[in-house]
């Protein structure tokens, strides 16, 4: 009965360490690596373990790099993916590259993958070009008329330039750029409507693929619609503003005048003023003059009469005034 016991629990403890054994070392990827014709140790997938390194990730891009002819090594594979760098991808992208005979290496690959660039899209943009359409343009000919311009660009992606060159944005940047330029130096909108391949072929002729991760192909004007007449607009603009300017001096204008007219009506009021002033002296002076003897009664009689006899003829002089203005009276008179 002991001796059981014992063997069961030496069968439990030798499946338990052989568990252990296949989960720690990959014995079926093993396998899978020798059946493919790759050569890579059971040690050397220890070591991935050891090293926090998940052994699919390295052998199975490995067992694809082989059987498409691509001389890779796990040093390499490991390498990278300790950088930070998706493996599978990369070796992907090397067998695209490889069949479409481009000339891509591995380092390169690895470098624009650790660039943040997707190196397998790249790729297949190199084979197969992408066409970028660019949001509305607006752009203004020397006639004052707007248009607005939507512009198809095809690029094909530049695997020397991936790594430190724009991107996509960049590209519409310099397009649109380019499309007010060459819009700008055109003397009448009607010119571009009727041929707008001189719009395309002038932007082209730019490099504006220059720095860039891209090559431009072609740029292709796809939609051009007439928009607003910004030079009546802008003209109108400034018609207002002179208006409200001119309106502005009038009003300045206008309000210093009543000032001036408010400062004369003060000035007048305060010259009767010192007339009425000077007038309610007049009668304290002759009395005065009365009571020291310089003035006699008949002088004042005198004088009473020659004021009377002024009043007198200032009213007759308003009268016959009044008669010489009265309109003449016409048609037959009893």
């Amino acid at each position: 009965m002991t001796a059981l016991i014992t063997t069961a629990i030496l069968v439990i403890l030798v499946l338990i360490l052989l568990m252990v054994i296949f989960t720690f070392i990959p014995v079926g990827l093993w396998i899978s690596a020798l059946a493919a014709g790759v050569n890579v140790g059971i040690f050397t997938l220890v070591g991935m373990r050891l090293r926090r390194v998940i052994p699919s990730r390295i052998v199975n891009p490995l067992i694809k790099a082989h059987k498409a002819g691509l001389g890779l090594t796990t040093t390499q594979l490991e390498a990278h993916y300790l950088a930070g760098g998706n493996v599978d991808k990369v070796v992907n992208a090397l067998i695209a590259a490889e069949r479409a005979a481009i000339p891509l290496k591995f380092e390169r690959a690895a470098a624009i993958d650790l660039a943040g660039r997707d190196v397998l899209e790249a790729v297949q943009m190199s084979v197969n070009p992408r066409v970028i359409e660019t949001p509305i343009v607006s752009a203004v000919a020397q006639n004052g008329i707007e248009l607005k311009v939507k512009a198809r660009v095809t690029v094909r992606a530049n695997i020397d330039r991936l790594v430190g060159g724009a991107g996509e944005e960049t590209i519409i940047a310099r397009v649109g750029e380019g499309i007010v330029t060459s819009i700008g130096s055109s003397v009448s909108h009607a010119d571009v409507l009727e041929n707008p391949d001189v719009v395309s072929q002038t932007v082209l002729n730019k490099g504006l693929d220059s720095g860039t991760a891209f090559e431009i192909l072609s740029i292709d004007i796809a939609d051009v619609d007439v928009g607003k007449n910004i030079g009546a607009q802008l003209q109108t603009d400034q018609a207002e503003a002179d208006k409200r300017i001119a309106q502005a001096k009038a009003e300045e204008r206008r309000a210093m005048a009543v000032a001036r007219e408010q400062e004369m009506l003060a000035q007048v009021q305060e010259m009767r003023a010192k007339v009425v002033e000077a007038e309610a002296q007049v009668p304290k002076a002759l009395a005065s003059a009365l009571r020291e003897g310089n003035l006699g009664v008949m002088d004042y009689y005198n004088l009473q009469n020659i004021i009377a006899d002024t009043r007198m003829r200032d009213n007759i002089a308003i009268t016959a005034k009044g008669d010489d203005q009265e309109p003449e009276k016409t048609g037959p008179q009893k």
